[in-house]
């Protein structure tokens, strides 16, 4: 059993969380789409990620959709008081399985009153807007008239705190003039590296980074460094990469995903690998680029 409590903890929103949480979108059936195969297993992976100490769960109603918010309201619910459940709007599914652009304020509203209903509860804790000006990465434009439906619910008492997802600089700039932003959700990992000045940024003023696909996505990290480092730390590559990211500043938070338990404790025992200056230096050549 891996201790948390070795990674540290941060802020997010009004709540201090362990540096290690769970990232549900695995959760749901292949594509993130549709039901899982198993869904005694799914419930079981979430059950031993609160058992283990997980008190930070990233999920989305557009993943299945509907399935993981249901997943986690049968397996967890009555909720601990220390769990912390954040959720994202902003997309909605194709009945193809493709992720389309959901920005109105009708489509937004909808949005937050499925994940209210889905997951069982009267507030959400956070809810991210997934910016989609491009499905495959950050995109400019103004984030201003989504964000201001956003906040529009978050006085009215539906959403505690907001995030942003899928973002540029810009629109995090944009955004703090709207609301006020707890968490900034981007693709980030060892070998991809174009938010690292957005990073330090937000460390410096205590704002929380959350990287989705710590550890590659549907394309794991490849790197003979980081495979040589595992062997000689006694640890898997992913393990190496999640503590390379535990290490890389305090404002991040992982939110690694699986749905098997065994690959689950796997993720939560990089809590416990500490990485010296040495090898920090070594794994930066997986992406080619230095930390300043």
């Amino acid at each position: 059993m891996s201790n948390l409590d070795k990674a540290g903890t941060f802020i997010l929103g009004d709540r201090n969380v362990n540096r290690l949480g769970y990232g549900a979108m695995q959760l749901a059936g292949k594509g993130v789409f549709g039901p899982p195969k198993d869904r005694d297993a799914a419930v079981a992976v979430l059950r031993a990620a609160v058992e283990a100490g997980v008190d930070h769960i990233d999920t989305s109603d557009f993943y299945g959709p509907h399935v993981t918010n249901q997943i986690i309201r049968e397996a967890l619910h009555p909720y601990p008081d220390e769990l912390v459940i954040v959720t994202k709007i902003g997309a909605m599914r194709g009945a193809d399985g493709s992720w389309n652009p959901a920005f109105s304020a009708e489509q937004l509203a909808q949005a937050v009153h499925d994940n209210l209903r889905n997951l069982d509860l009267d507030v959400l804790d956070v809810v991210n807007l997934r910016i989609m000006f491009d499905v495959h990465g950050p995109a400019e434009g103004s984030i201003e008239e989504p964000l201001t439906v956003l906040a529009e619910l978050q006085r009215k008492g539906l959403v505690r705190h907001i995030g942003l997802s899928n973002v540029t600089p810009t629109q995090v700039a944009e955004g703090r003039r709207i609301a006020r932003i707890v968490c900034v959700q981007n693709q980030y990992n060892l070998a991809h590296r174009q938010d690292d000045p957005m990073i330090d940024d937000l460390a410096r003023d205590g704002t929380a980074y959350v990287p989705f696909f710590p550890l590659g996505g549907f394309s794991p990290l490849q790197s003979s460094s980081l495979s040589d480092v595992a062997q000689r730390l006694g640890a898997t590559p992913m393990q190496v990469a999640l503590a390379w990211l535990l290490r890389r500043a305090p404002n991040i938070l992982l939110i690694p995903g699986t749905s098997s338990v065994t690959h689950l404790h796997e993720n939560l025992a990089a809590a416990e690998l500490q990485l010296s200056d040495a090898v920090m230096t070594e794994l930066e050549g997986v992406s080619g680029i230095g930390i300043a």
